[in-house]
């Protein structure tokens, strides 16, 4: 069998005109595993009322860190790609869950190369539905209407994988160098609750009591919220942190409902009110800078700090394409296809 290689990323509108981004905005929210509720209320809430006012607001988010070359984190998707083929000897294909770069699209281009075993990578340190999970099905169904005679093999969650957190630990430490900070938040991207209770293989362990993440359980295999919690355990470790230099944080929620906290906007407020004058943050739920780290937290997120009497606010970028990840990434690759 030849094998290949599908990297696949969260996706990005064409463009950061509205017209474009509301084109986006309806495929990421009308996935049943981003807003899981019944297909008529979610089409009444993001058809009805988010489409209606969200995409003008999102263009101009988009419009502030959009580059010459496109999209960040397509462009920087790009290179990741690029500078891991140099580095492998089979195919490696680049597609997003969501936009114009579809997963059909990049099984196909593998498949004209005469590809018939696919290893689906992911680009998430940690579990969710809303990105892990939604990438499996989506390449399932495509792989059983498209590709039936085509065997795909997915990486799992490498959130706890030794070398990557010290790729991780190393860049932080890398950016940090010369840089005075007083406390390393780490924010992820946030899930509703309900999301890591519907993960809960054991249907019983996942109460996010403050507790349940610290307990040894076949759940934490799927649990969003014990991953990230277990990357800032480990990396503050291999950094020498002590208590209380250090937090987590979960950003970007959207509607009413419980979404994991603390929040990372408050968290922000709450250090500076502190009296925290040198902060740092940095965002592994994220391989590559987007919007979500380059305006909400590199913008946004500054701005509160600034409000509040913060001083210096150290934004560390994600892994994108960095050597070392770089290096990471293919030898995981070589390591599966030499077996």
């Amino acid at each position: 069998m030849k094998k290949g290689v599908l990297l696949v990323n969260l996706g990005s509108p064409d463009s950061p005109e509205p017209k474009d981004v509301k084109k986006y905005l309806g495929e990421f929210l009308m996935d049943e595993r981003v807003i899981d509720i019944p297909y008529v209320a979610r089409a009444l809430l993001v058809r009805g009322i988010i489409l209606k006012t969200r995409p003008k607001a999102s263009a101009a988010a988009y419009k502030k860190i959009w580059w010459d070359e496109g999209s960040p984190l397509i462009v920087i998707s790009e290179r990741l790609q690029n500078k891991i083929q140099k580095q492998v000897d089979v195919p490696v294909a680049l597609a997003m869950r969501y936009g114009s770069m579809t997963i059909e699209k990049g099984l196909q281009e593998l498949v004209d190369k005469g590809v018939d075993e696919v290893l689906l990578f992911p680009l998430y340190p940690q579990f969710a539905m809303a990105t892990t999970e939604t990438i499996l099905v989506k390449a399932e169904a495509l792989r059983d209407m498209h590709f039936p005679n085509l065997k795909i093999e997915s990486v799992p969650a490498f959130y706890n994988k030794t070398d990557y957190i010290e790729v991780l630990a190393n860049s932080i430490s890398n950016h940090l160098k010369n840089k005075p900070y007083e406390h390393l938040l780490f924010s992820y991207h946030g899930v509703p609750e309900r999301h890591i209770r519907k993960s809960d293989i054991t249907k019983s362990h996942c109460k996010i009591d403050g507790s349940c993440c610290a307990t040894p359980s076949k759940a934490h295999e799927f649990c969003y919220r014990h991953q990230c919690l277990e990357v800032t355990r480990l990396v503050a470790e291999k950094l020498q942190l002590k208590n209380g230099m250090y937090s987590t944080s979960f950003q970007s929620r959207l509607g009413f409902d419980p979404w994991l906290q603390p929040y990372t906007d408050r968290t922000i407020e709450r250090l500076g009110k502190q009296g925290i004058k040198n902060m740092a943050i940095v965002t592994p739920a994220f391989v590559s800078d987007c919007l979500e780290t380059l305006e909400e937290i590199a913008m946004e997120g500054e701005e509160i700090f600034h409000e509040v009497g913060g001083n210096q606010f150290t934004t560390i970028p994600c892994l994108n394409d960095n050597d070392a990840f770089v290096n990471l990434l293919s030898k995981w690759i070589t390591n599966w296809y030499k077996n």
